[in-house]
């Protein structure tokens, strides 16, 4: 399907990387095939391979990112480079870059902030049923947590505009990135749309870098985390039912035996349950204490994502300032 693109936008392709040798010089000659005005950036996270060497020649810029993890790469590129248009992949091959296109023109016509490729058959497996297994379970928890904005969260495929790239405050430092920037749009509410693409197989002597269980608890983590600052009055409202539900059965037979008795021979049973329900209430008060503080958080987000620059008007102050332009034309472009 052929794809005409805006010749105004700075459209920068970043492609985070570790020892992915034997794919990462036809990914970049494959981008620079489809977008031929994009600018390449690999970021070679301490790679024991030629990956770096064969990047560069392909026609890529390099930069070294020393931190290992995903994260931290991307936590990198997002600071460093300015563009109009993100388009971030996977240097493995998995991703087509003939659908980039696609994606940015997405982006474009549905005015989102961020356009993700979903992955056809991922759960199918990509080599690996724990993974297939990991994908059903985690999409279907985000769905639960936060939302139906996505159905394939952990998709490495994705473009941005500069407006969420320069106001997505990252801090996830390995492959719980992609969890924190859906997170990240659906809590500011922000644009969103989604495409469905192929995603292809590593080729023969590429291995995957995710650990199944490792990383899976990362993830999970991360949804934990990421719930508490977000959404606290869910996230210590159920530990608050939790110590209340707990405190409220122990309680139940002593008041009981009270009531026939007019003794509490279990003291400590006593103690301990109003101790849990004691909990409870100071769970429930720091939820409802901490949700205003997320409110405001949320709102100061919301107010500096609004404050930047969108793409569009960028595009826009690029055309009349060009060499090109005659003063007349920039004259009649700013009484428009």
């Amino acid at each position: 399907m052929s794809h005409s693109l805006p010749d105004d936008l700075a459209i920068a392709v970043l492609l985070p990387c570790y020892n992915e040798e034997l794919t990462i010089a036809d990914v970049v000659r494959r981008f620079r095939e489809t977008l031929p005005a994009a600018t390449i950036y690999v970021y070679d996270n301490n790679s024991s391979d030629l990956t770096a060497l064969k990047a560069r020649a392909a026609g890529a810029i390099v930069v070294r990112e020393p931190r290992q993890g995903k994260g931290n790469v991307v936590r990198r590129m997002f600071a460093d480079i300015d563009a109009d248009i993100y388009l971030m992949a996977d240097g493995d091959g998995t991703y087509a870059p003939e659908d980039a296109p696609q994606l940015i023109n997405t982006l474009l016509t549905e005015r989102s902030d961020m356009v993700v490729g979903t992955r056809r058959g991922v759960t199918d497996d990509a080599g690996r049923a724990g993974h297939a297994f990991g994908n059903r379970l985690f999409n279907n928890l985000y769905k639960r947590l936060f939302g139906h904005d996505f159905t394939d969260i952990f998709s490495g495929y994705r473009a941005f505009t500069r407006r969420f790239v320069k106001s997505f405050p990252a801090v996830s430092g390995g492959f719980e990135i992609e969890t924190e920037m859906s997170v990240h749009a659906s809590q500011l509410k922000l644009p969103v749309s989604e495409i469905a693409l192929d995603y292809g197989r590593r080729p023969e002597g590429s291995t995957s870098k995710l650990s199944t269980y490792r990383d899976g608890a990362k993830i999970l983590w991360m949804f934990a985390m990421l719930m508490k600052e977000t959404q606290p009055l869910r996230f210590f409202g159920a530990f608050s039912g939790l110590f209340l539900t707990a405190g409220l059965v122990l309680m139940a037979p002593v008041l009981v035996e009270y009531f026939q008795t007019g003794l509490v021979p279990r003291l400590p049973t006593w103690v301990l349950s109003v101790a849990l329900v004691l909990q409870s209430m100071l769970m429930a008060v720091a939820g409802l204490i901490l949700d205003s503080v997320s409110r405001g958080r949320a709102e100061q987000k919301r107010i500096f994502y609004l404050g930047m620059t969108s793409m569009r008007a960028t595009a826009r102050a690029t055309r009349l300032t060009a060499p090109e332009a005659s003063p007349s034309s920039r004259k009649a472009a700013r009484a428009a």
